[in-house]
């Protein structure tokens, strides 16, 4: 490997990226002799916008000079607050600004989706979820079956690759909603699987579901702000995500909810109420009869947190100045294929992708070394300033961002993985 001739491809390849500039507007972590890191782990947890700083502090300011004024004071006053991120989130995320609103977080907002779109029947009381979801998915799955008193070793119905597989084949899941249709009240699946980084055709699968009359959602924590959604025009009837990975928002940030156009506006349908869903014009005449409002919005349980809504709304201004998701997931494309390309090149045989293609910001693999176990290599790669992160039993994830990664990060990356793997480095300037 001549890591001079790699780090000269990426330095070509940065000075052509129309959005490298997007980098400075973000901090970026530091070792203890305050050397920055290689951040590849925006799949985890975004960086800090700089912007943040002056959002929040706007909001803290106001609390410390107007108290319980700031609710209807300023620019942005807090009692609509959420209302100014409706629209930037909804382009995000490809759907209508009545179909999307940010409260709570994912887990939270995904038991309020299946309080109101699971409602088993009869025959028709099963959910289908994939084997490898985020545990908290399957934790919440689980729970509602038995709040409905009914049993996950029988009524979830769980999806497995082909042996040796490591993806679910979108006809395979296709071949499973049909053959289970009449005992299916519920599909939940993700966006972006965690661990392998895989893709789901959304618009085909929510097509098919669709076809079969099952009601069915999304988990986009690994998707929203990676992909390039087009929630409305795919049409599940709802999608849940987190703000903090690639969304950029800070640990345990709010998360983001979509409910398709056609039930938005029926208050009819069942839900988890809370005061703030409640009909805008009357709210505050305090009474006792729940009328929901007939937008996303209607789900909302509680007054937001104003603090964590400044520090998304930070996030999503720079989102907008780099042009939306199209040009972000374009150069998304760039990045993973490069370091696609440098790992079957130069580490063939001791690292194996396990990420398919089309894929987002995230690349999986599995490392294969004689000397070295894959925690081992991960804790050579931190020790070298390569932040990764690890998923067991044995995968390290690498997740270059667009907003804030260059080439020059994928490009040492790889160099350090082969140095880490005991594989022949040359000429290498550092």
């Amino acid at each position: 490997m001549n890591a001079d001739s790699i780090r000269s491809r990426a330095e070509f390849l940065d000075a052509e990226d129309s959005l490298r500039s997007f980098r400075d507007e973000f901090y970026m972590p530091v070792d203890e002799s305050g050397q920055p890191l290689v951040y590849l782990v925006g799949n985890s947890l975004g960086l800090q916008p700089r912007g943040t700083t002056a959002c929040v502090g706007e909001m803290l300011e106001r609390w410390q000079r107007d108290g319980v004024r700031g609710h209807f004071s300023g620019d942005f006053p807090w009692m609509p607050y959420h209302e100014f991120l409706t629209a930037p989130m909804a382009r995000l995320v490809g759907a209508l600004d009545e179909e999307v609103v940010m409260m709570n977080s994912l887990t939270t907002n995904l038991h309020l989706m299946l309080a109101t779109f699971y409602r088993p029947d009869g025959k028709r009381r099963r959910i289908m979820v994939e084997g490898h979801a985020f545990p908290s998915d399957h934790y919440a799955l689980e729970s509602q079956l038995r709040w409905h008193g009914l049993h996950p070793e029988t009524d979830l119905v769980v999806l497995h690759p082909e042996p040796g597989c490591e993806h679910l084949e979108t006809d395979a899941i296709c071949e499973q909603i049909e053959r289970n249709a009449d005992q299916l009240a519920m599909i939940v699946l993700p966006g972006v699987q965690y661990y392998t980084g895989q893709v789901f055709d959304i618009p085909e699968l929510t097509r098919t579901a669709r076809q079969n009359g099952v009601p069915v959602g999304f988990d986009l924590a690994h998707a929203a702000g990676n992909l390039q959604l087009q929630l409305h025009e795919w049409g599940p009837d709802f999608a849940v995500w987190c703000s903090y990975k690639y969304l950029n928002s800070g640990p345990g940030s709010t998360g983001g909810c979509f409910i398709h156009l056609r039930h938005v506006a029926r208050t009819d349908l069942p839900r988890l109420a809370g005061w703030w869903g409640h009909d805008k014009s009357s709210r505050f005449r305090m009474e006792n009869e729940f009328r929901p409002i007939p937008t996303a919005e209607g789900w909302q349980l509680s007054n937001p947190p104003i603090l964590s809504l400044a520090a998304i709304r930070a996030s999503l201004d720079v989102f907008a100045r780099a042009g939306g998701m199209e040009p972000l997931v374009a150069k998304s494309a760039r990045l993973t294929g490069f370091l696609v390309e440098l790992l079957k090149e130069y580490l063939a045989g001791a690292v194996e992708i396990i990420t398919p293609e089309p894929r987002g910001c995230q690349v999986s693999m599995k490392v294969a070394s004689s000397g070295l176990s894959g925690r081992e290599v991960k804790a050579a790669l931190d020790a070298a300033g390569m932040e990764t992160d690890w998923r067991e039993p044995n995968v390290i994830r690498a997740a270059p961002v667009p907003l804030y990664n260059s080439f020059s990060d994928v490009a040492g990356f790889v160099i350090c993985l082969a140095k880490v793997l005991g594989m022949e480095v040359v000429n290498d300037r550092q």
